[in-house]
């Protein structure tokens, strides 16, 4: 069995890596068709030259080897419609990546319906949170699709947010399928961690060609279809073994959720449209506070991947703290709080950091976020 598990990821390594090198090469030779030019005039951009952002075909050609070909149906006849119910939030992000200008309102619709269509294929959703007196509302079906609806759209949208640098979305997308994977054969449900598992590797045949140079990148239908999947293995998880709680599931996407709320309360604090992009993600606060500190300005071909490598293993570690505390419900949220509060810390001071080294002219006329703004922008 380890030996055919061990080809089977070996398989999904190829057929992502395969796929994703095509489209370099393609990039290469007809960038017309795989590279959307505007990209860099994004202001959330952290590159230097165009790239596609088609990376998510190979990963999902991978996933659909996964979970469509090679997962025996005895073992979870769930886990294929699950990748079935993908396909609308992968069809929506890829067309926003060949540059069909999709909306943020119409990718969240998007993903609210590959939720609400794979809680009618596999009969399950959300219906526990262990929150006080939330979990007696959530047994409501309308309620409970309501909240599986907001739920894995807004997951899929964080790990969208979070892909500004290289190989963050999705390094930490592996780690959280790691971390399911873990907990998934803790309670006897090999199918969900054999699917978690496989996902890693297809993750891995395009994260070579995304970090650290950056050749391709994720694209909204990888981060989407990514963000999809990975929630939709939790509340499968949960529903077939509730000793697993749900906030261990909240957990291993402590980062991408956390960073995306934060994104939502700084612009409407500063009076903007959530959906409307900024450069104060964390990510960004640390990208440039390494070319402050350490590797000096100008060398966004460093501090860009670097900051996925000093961010990925803090990731890691607190996924890995509620693989530990899966089924303890009041130690998880007491480490929530933990990541919460240092998250909240270490944000203010990257955004110190940014303040301090602003242009004297900007200080005289902005308020402090149009400071950060403008000192990330330098």
């Amino acid at each position: 069995m380890q030996i055919e598990i061990i080809n089977l990821a070996l398989g999904m390594f190829a057929i992502s890596f395969t796929v994703c090198g095509l489209l370099v090469v393609a990039s290469q030779l007809r960038p017309d068709w795989v590279i959307r030019p505007s990209d860099l005039k994004a202001k959330q951009s952290a590159h230097r030259r165009p790239t596609s952002r088609l990376g998510g075909v190979g990963i999902m050609c991978g996933a659909l080897a996964a979970f469509v070909i090679s997962l025996p149906k005895e073992v979870e006849p769930g886990l294929k419609v699950i990748f079935i119910s993908a396909l609308p939030i992968f069809l929506a992000g890829l067309a926003e990546d060949l540059g069909l200008r999709i909306s943020p309102r119409v990718r969240l619709g998007a993903a609210a319906f590959a939720s609400l269509l794979a809680a009618g294929l596999v009969g399950h959703w959300v219906t526990s949170s262990d929150i006080p007196g939330l979990d007696m509302i959530l047994v409501i079906p309308a309620i409970g699709l309501l909240a599986t609806a907001i739920w894995g759209a807004g997951v899929c949208h964080a790990f969208n947010l979070i892909d500004g640098v290289n190989g963050l979305s999705s390094g930490t997308a592996a780690l959280s399928a790691l971390g399911l994977a873990a907990i998934a054969h803790s309670v006897g449900e090999p199918g969900i961690a054999l699917a978690a598992l496989l996902l890693v590797p297809a993750i891995l045949g395009f994260l070579v060609f995304n970090w650290p140079y950056g050749r391709l990148f994720l694209g909204d239908a990888g981060a989407y279809s990514l963000g999809h999947l990975l929630v939709w293995l939790g509340i499968l998880l949960v529903a077939r073994q509730p000793e697993v709680s749900m906030l261990a599931i909240v957990g291993l996407f402590f980062w991408p959720v956390t960073d995306t709320l934060f994104a939502i309360y700084r612009r409407r604090r500063a009076g903007r449209r959530a959906d409307q992009p900024d450069r104060l993600h964390f990510h960004q606060l640390v990208m440039r506070g390494l070319e402050i500190m350490i590797v000096g300005r100008g060398r966004r071909h460093v501090s860009n991947p670097l900051a996925s490598a000093l961010l990925l293993p803090v990731i890691g570690l607190g996924i890995l703290g509620h693989v530990m505390l899966y089924n303890n419900p009041l130690a998880i949220a007491a480490l929530l709080g933990v990541q919460v509060s240092g998250f909240v810390v270490a944000y203010l001071m990257g955004m110190r950091l940014a303040n301090n080294n602003r242009r004297p002219a900007v200080f005289e006329r902005e308020g402090p976020m149009e400071l950060a703004t403008e000192a990330l922008r330098r």
